[in-house]
Parts: C-alpha cells; structure tokens; sequence
C-alpha cells in the first residue's frame, strides 16, 4: 500500500501551502506535490473600476512586495494611455524601486532562507530561525538588519508617500518632487545600504562558500533543475529591475528569443493543473510537457538565479564582481543549482543598494518637473517589473472611460511554479529512501527546495472561504489540557 507523508504547513514562506509526499511499497518517492490550497481572485476584484484607482489597490494584494505591485500597475495604466514620465520621475522611481528591492531580499537572507545555512539544515528547529541568527552573527549585525529594513521603508515614506502600500507612483509621474534635504537624507540611505550589502557579502563568503559540505549540497544532483531561464534586462542584457524587455535562455545558455512586456502572450501560456489553485506559466513555443526538466519542457525559472542566469551582466561595480565570482565557482553558464538562489540574490542586493546611492546622487533627482497628465483614450495596457520574486506583469483591458473590463496578473511565484513543484519533488526523491530515518531534518531539507525561490502564495493566491489548519488548546489554571479544538 503505498504511503502519504504531508509537510503541513510548510514553514518560513510568505502564504500557505503544503507538501504531499507519495512513497511506493519499496520505500521510495513515486510522487510529489506542492499543494497551494489558495484560491486566487484579485483580477476579479479590479473589473469594474476606474483604471486610475488600480496602483492604490494592487498594493494591498502583498503586504510584502505592494511595491512591486505598485510600479507594475501604474506603468500599465502609461501603456494604456501610452504616457512618457519625465525623466525626474524616473528617477524617483527608481530610487524608491530599488530600496524597496534591496529591503525585501534583506529579509529573505537573514530571517527565511539564512536560517538553513547560517545555522545548518540539522540545527535544532528552536535553533533554526532568525532568533538563532542573530545569537550566530551577533548583536550589532542584527541591528544593522533592523536598521536595513527600517532604511528601506524610510525611502518608502519619503517618495511613496507610505512605509508600505505606496501611494506616490500615479499615472503620467511622481506625486511630488523630491527636495534638496530629502535628496541629502537620501544619499546618507544609499551608503548604509551599500556598506551593509557588502557586510552582508563578506557574511556569505565567509559562512556559506568556505564550507565545503555547504558547497557540495549546493551542487548536489539532489538539488539541481535544468530549466529556462527569464528576466528582465536593459539594452545591454544586463540586469534591470524596473524597466526594459525580457530575455529567456534555454538550458545550455543560448538565447531563445527577446520581447517586450507588450509581447509577453507570444511567448508565455498558463496551464491549469488539478492539484493547485495556482496556474503554471510555461513557454508557449517550447509548449507544455509537464513539470519536466530540459530543453524540450516549456519550464520557466525566473527571481535571482533565473535573472542571473538570462544576463549578460550587472550594472553596478559590486554587483559585476560578484557576478563574475558566481560563474566562476558554480559555472558554466547557466547554473542549475536551486540553492544557488541565495548567492543570486546577494547579487541582486549588491545591484540593488548600489542603484539607491547612484539615483540619490544623480543632480536630476530634484528637477520639480515629475509628471505628465494623459491626453489619450485608454484601451489596453501592459507593464512589467522585476519582483524580488521574479518577473511581474499586469495586464489591463478597459473602457474608452478607463473602466477595467478585464485584467491578469502573473506574479513572480506564479512563474516559478512548475520549477517550485519540480524541486520539490527532485529533493523528496534524492533524500527519502526505504531505510532511512523520516525526520524533522530531512524533512526540513525537502523544504528547503522550495523556499530558495522565496515564494509568495499571499500574492500569487489567496484562499476561499479563507481558512487555514489550526489547532487552539484549552488549559485550566494548572496547565492542564480541557479540549483541544482542530480544523483540517
């Protein structure tokens, strides 16, 4: 009789989901699933509306990346009124974009996905956490992390209007302008950030690349996925966050096409599958085979390692070095290593950090000129992003009044799925066998598969009626138990 192994629910993501493990009567995995029990239904909510009302509503889809949601949405609503910002609102959005990136993947590293190097996937799971990271690397580190996550938000407040669920991007521009005092502010942010990204570099170096076990798994058979790759780049192929075309690479590194976010229906389709409430986006020339590995499959992998992946290089001095560094202890080129998300995503911060003290700098930054009203008949708009979680595209149908008739979003973890679901099941079968132990560890190395991605199910799904499984404990005034109440 075959036997079900659930991790439920899966811990250190942001939403919720499950993993359901199938083992055959030899012992081994026949299957894998990576269950999101999420009903996604944001699109439906923004028809009907007026456009203009989307960049203050898409926010609150994620209290983790509004940002993100955020840009996309506004430069949408410039796509469908076809509106040029002045080139200071760029520059402030930019600067803000790229705090708010640096900020996010801050977390990931120290509080998410650090917790499995820092402290070690077989550390005790009291041990494994941010509270264990912070005993690890000490007081003052920690409070620069603090210190990062509260910069961040700052450079939110100044040029977003808001610490989180920004208000400051509006069609056509910028709400305000930025200030002398302001830019000065801003430029002190720039260099703590800059200064921390490379702290937080050397911390890598030092506790994850000088550890050869460490090394050994990252390459291990157990967590390789040979996929394309996707991501957002500049007119040199370099990494860009905010703006540019997309670029997909196939598995052997060459270059299967180009397109702009206008052109993304050309190349991507999305598939329905029967287990999950989130949809898996996959190349539509290469087609959809299934969550299978290779040149033949239509998978798509995109966030830190697909970005990295898809560039020719970084924009920034800290960021190329370290992407040289990359290619050179884990190439060639592409890398195919799921663990290797977290030195891409020290890449990104070093990127990220170094564009906030570059735009702070730039003598355009002040220029009281930040918007542009629209003069065109709305119809159809498209933008993209990079999310910290990988390519964001929201696409709008309207009205010639600008009311929404139609709208999707493909989020970063939407575009990740299949790869998510695939590791998944590559680590259960490369760790589970007839014989050895079950337990909190290996599991927990299973885990580890998918939370390299840094997936986001609050954004990518959300649940309905809107449960989850809990657990409450009764106890009198001695402790002991009087009922315990469950829903599954």
């Amino acid at each position: 009789m075959n036997k079900k192994i659930s991790i439920d629910p899966i811990t250190r993501l942001e939403g919720h989901g499950r993993i359901d493990i199938f083992l055959g009567d030899d012992g081994e995995v026949t299957d894998c699933y990576l269950i999101i029990p999420e009903l996604r239904g944001f699109e439906k909510f923004l028809e009907g509306r007026p456009v203009e009302e989307l960049p203050r509503i898409t926010t609150r889809i994620c209290g983790v990346c509004p940002d993100a949601h955020h840009a996309a949405s506004v430069k949408t609503i410039e796509s469908l009124y076809r509106i040029t910002i002045p080139p200071a609102a760029q520059l402030i959005r930019r600067l803000h974009y790229n705090a708010f990136f640096a900020g996010d993947h801050i977390t990931h590293f120290y509080a998410l996905g650090g917790p499995d190097f820092i402290m070690g996937p077989d550390a005790d799971p009291a041990q494994r956490n941010i509270l264990g990271v912070i005993n690890k690397v000490g007081l003052d580190l920690a409070r620069k992390v603090i210190r990062m996550r509260k910069e961040a938000h700052e450079v939110g407040t100044m040029l977003g209007g808001r610490p989180t669920h920004p208000v400051g991007m509006i069609p056509g521009g910028q709400a305000k302008p930025v200030s002398r005092e302001m830019q000065q502010r801003l430029i002190e942010i720039g260099t703590f950030m800059v200064d921390f990204a490379r702290e937080t570099r050397d911390l890598f170096h030092q506790l994850i690349l000088s550890n050869q076990a460490y090394l050994d798994l990252i390459m291990s058979s157990t967590y390789e996925l040979r996929t394309y790759y996707l991501g957002l780049m500049n007119e040199k192929n370099q990494s860009d966050f905010y703006d540019g075309h997309l670029r997909v690479i196939s598995p052997e590194g060459k270059e299967i096409c180009q397109y702009k976010p206008d052109e993304y229906l050309d190349h991507i389709a999305e598939k329905v599958v029967p287990w999950s409430y989130l949809k898996i986006p996959y190349l539509k020339k290469i087609g959809w085979q299934g969550c299978l590995e290779g040149p033949t499959s239509g998978v798509v992998q995109v966030a830190p390692l697909g970005m990295v992946n898809a560039a020719d290089g970084m924009q920034t001095p800290y960021a190329q070095e370290e992407y040289e560094r990359f290619f050179d202890k884990l190439g060639p080129k592409p890398v195919h290593a799921t663990l290797a998300f977290h030195w891409a995503r020290i890449i990104e911060i070093l990127q990220a950090t170094e564009l906030v003290l570059h735009f702070a700098k730039h003598e355009g930054l002040t220029d009281p000129d930040v918007h542009r009203a629209p003069t065109e008949t709305p119809s159809e708009g498209i933008g993209v992003v990079e999310a910290p979680r990988g390519v964001l595209t929201h696409h709008y149908l309207t009205d010639e009044r600008g009311i929404v008739q139609k709208a999707n979003l493909v989020v970063g973890t939407t575009y990740n799925y299949a790869a998510i679901q695939m590791a998944v099941k590559k680590a259960a079968q490369g760790l589970i066998h007839k014989g050895k132990e079950l337990n909190e560890t290996l599991l927990n190395m299973i885990e580890m598969a998918f939370r390299a991605f840094d997936p986001c199910f609050g954004c990518a799904t959300h649940f309905l009626p809107g449960q989850m499984p809990l657990e409450v404990t009764v106890r009198d005034s001695k402790g002991h138990i009087c009922q315990t109440l469950k829903r599954r």
